[in-house]
């Protein structure tokens, strides 16, 4: 028997141009998974056709499948010829590849579309002035919203002082867009106008929720969008004191748990902040969800936030947990996150004031001295915070040389009449008096040089005069109080002078007293015509000695009622007695406790906010 031959039912075919018009459709819809599955299909008949291929790695995109498009692109890259270079980066500036992402990018120089992805690449590498750079090289290139990300880059910059000027060329309003209109109040709040930043907040708030109705949003869609605006809006109401109304902007953001992470991860933070110590363990709570531990003294933050957040906001995050570490006492987690900040953010003095946080509650103000000093021999042109946290140390440890030597070195303010006396004080306390002097003498120096329009030479010679006057330095203390009559003509300097010279130079006192003013008013005091009416007892020869040895002493009588007894056993003489102990003993309390008072009078100093981008 002939063997029987197999049926093979052929596949329709269909028509590449019905599969375009399915493809179109999938793509307007955002059906994406679908496009992929056309475009297979379309690249099963047509393998080198540019438009399926092109079609087929957007749609992977759109459909946050990175890896697979990545895979694609490879792939598509050896069998054709289209050039798939903008894609690879846009990938790899997705899985924050970024330094990768930029070597793709190039040979695409002119294209808006190109410029712009390495205008964000840009603002994710922190590099805030080439990313401006080329955002006002795009303000003629019409692409939709293009000045919010440009407020964003001008902000986090550092140039918010330029915000204004830049919108006014533009020809738009901060209220054009709710977005705008946050990042319009970020720079305000970077310039310290936090009254004018709440409002401008607000307006975003109303327009956001306007704008987000109009385009049919669920409500839970729209507080997801506005969550930075409420973020930002508590912290300026936190920083302007409205500290119950902040509390309860990241307590209501908190509990709707919403899907913006970087909004919420930021409002645990500034909640943490505004909460200060008080309730550390709630506090650590929010706060461990948010970090990660890794092996070895290595961190990072849940959900991809360290690519969400801005630098300062991480940092905001780990600084906020490190000190709960501290007022909760758990100083081997402190010290631990404390060694691994200075890696995570290498361009903060944070990290090393926090190091040396945890070494003066592990009462090792030496070490945490030496590495603040340290630091700041490394890093000169960072040093003036640091410098200033180790001489607050080096006061509370008993080192007052070290505090001097530290304030010494802080430039701009050395030579401040506050700084002076302060390391003159130090100084005093260190008993380095010659020290002391020197630094008198060198403020003098200056401020005699300093072009200022308000010197404070008087000040510090005036003071200068009187550390030297009390420290035995008569003669140069004489010599300032002279100089400052001359240039100053100064009635206190004169004053000084004349108390001066009346320890060394009668006569010379005497010529400068000459150049006093009489008081007005005040002719002459007749001694003469002075009769009291009254005139007091004479003085008694006997006042100083003990009233016992006095010739009027009379000892007083013995009261003899005072010594019955009445009551069972003595009661009532047994009760006097008592009274008589503890009055005694409330009489010496009382004596010791204003001694003491009387002694401590005579020896009596994260994660801000969050800039809304499009990128």
């Amino acid at each position: 028997m002939a063997p029987k031959a197999a049926a093979v039912a052929a596949a329709p075919t269909v028509p590449i141009e019905d599969l375009f018009t399915s493809l179109n459709r999938h793509i307007n819809r955002s059906e994406f998974h679908l496009a992929v599955r056309v475009s297979d299909q379309v690249l099963s008949i047509a393998p080198q056709d540019e438009d399926a291929i092109r079609c087929k790695v957007v749609a992977l995109i759109k459909n946050d499948k990175i890896d697979d498009a990545l895979s694609a692109i490879q792939v598509f890259s050896r069998k054709s010829s289209v050039d798939l270079t903008f894609y690879k980066a846009y990938c790899l500036y997705r899985q924050n590849k970024l330094d990768e992402a930029l070597v793709s990018l190039k040979g695409h120089d002119g294209n808006s579309a190109a410029m712009l992805l390495e205008s964000q690449i840009l603002f994710r590498l922190g590099k805030m002035d080439a990313c401006v750079d080329l955002y006002q090289r795009l303000q003629k290139s019409k692409i939709h919203s293009l000045e919010i990300n440009f407020v964003a880059a001008l902000v986090s910059a550092g140039r918010a002082t330029e915000v204004q000027g830049t919108i006014e060329s533009l020809r738009i309003k901060p209220i054009s867009s709710f977005e705008l209109a946050y990042n319009v109040a970020c720079s305000l709040v970077e310039r310290n106008k936090h009254k004018d930043a709440e409002q401008l907040l607000l307006s975003a708030r109303r327009i956001g929720q306007e704008t987000l109705m109009e385009e049919n949003l669920l409500d839970d869609d729209i507080e997801t969008e506005l969550a930075p605006v409420v973020v930002q809006l508590g912290y300026v109401q936190q920083v302007l004191g409205n500290t119950q109304e902040a509390l309860e902007s990241y307590v209501s953001l908190i509990k709707k748990n919403l899907a913006d992470e970087t909004s919420l991860a930021v409002a645990k933070s500034n909640l943490v902040a505004l909460k200060g110590p008080k309730d550390v363990s709630d506090g650590l709570r929010k706060l461990d969800k948010l970090i990660v531990k890794g092996e070895g003294p290595t961190f990072s933050l849940a959900s991809g936030l360290d690519l969400k957040l801005s630098p300062k906001q991480r940092e905001a995050i780990y600084v906020n947990r490190l000190l709960l570490l501290l007022h909760s006492n758990k100083l081997d987690q402190a010290r631990e996150l404390a060694s691994a900040l200075p890696t995570m953010f290498p361009n903060s003095i944070m990290p090393v004031l926090l190091q040396a946080a945890v070494h003066v509650r592990e009462n090792k103000a030496n070490k945490a001295e030496e590495i603040l000093g340290h630091f700041a021999n490394k890093f000169p042109d960072k040093s003036n915070t640091i410098l200033l946290a180790r001489a607050q140390v080096a006061a509370s440890a008993g080192h007052p040389q070290i505090a001097a030597e530290s304030l010494l070195k802080i430039q701009g303010i050395q030579h401040m009449p506050a700084t002076i006396a302060t390391i003159v004080a130090l100084k005093e306390r260190a008993g380095d008096i010659d020290g002391a002097d020197a630094v008198f003498d060198s403020a003098i120096d200056w401020w005699s040089n300093a072009m200022a329009e308000d010197n404070k030479l008087d000040v510090i010679m005036r003071e200068a005069a009187l550390f030297k006057l009390r420290h035995g330095k008569k003669n140069e203390a004489a010599r300032l109080f002279e100089e400052l009559i001359k240039s100053h003509r100064s009635i206190e300097a004169l004053v000084g002078l004349i108390q001066t010279a009346a320890h060394t130079d009668i006569s010379k006192a005497e010529s400068y007293e000459k150049q006093l003013k009489p008081l007005a008013g005040l002719k002459g005091i007749d001694v003469d015509g002075f009769d009291p009416a009254n005139p007091g007892p004479a003085p008694d020869p006997e006042r100083w000695l003990p009233k016992r040895e006095r010739s009027s002493y009379r000892p007083k009588r013995k009261d003899k009622r005072a010594a019955q007894i009445r009551g069972s056993q003595g009661a009532v003489a047994k009760e006097s007695a008592a009274n008589s102990v503890n009055s005694k003993s409330n009489q010496t309390a009382n004596s010791k406790g204003s001694t003491q008072n009387s002694s401590t009078e005579q020896t009596k100093p994260s994660s801000k906010n969050r800039k809304k981008s499009r990128n």
